[in-house]
């Protein structure tokens, strides 16, 4: 099946956790910015980075964002 991204979800997965962006940023060695812009679906993680970030967090890649199936015969050219 097919999927496209929809909404990040990363702000719901700290929140969970209990963490704050400051302290992932931290961790990872990244600007705040950064992932404020991944929050607010400004630009889409690329799969080293939200490889990272999942494993800091705690969850799961696919955790990262909202996955929208895509049915048979439906699709959007790039």
């Amino acid at each position: 099946m097919k999927f496209e991204l929809g909404r990040c979800l990363l702000q719901e997965r700290l929140m969970e956790r209990g963490m704050s962006r400051e302290a992932l940023a931290g961790a990872l060695l990244y600007k705040p910015e950064r992932l404020a812009d991944y929050m607010e679906n400004k630009r889409l993680m690329p799969l080293k980075t939200a490889i990272s970030i999942a494993d800091t967090v705690g969850c799961a890649v696919n955790e990262l964002y909202e996955l929208i199936p895509v049915l048979k015969g439906e699709h959007k050219d790039v």
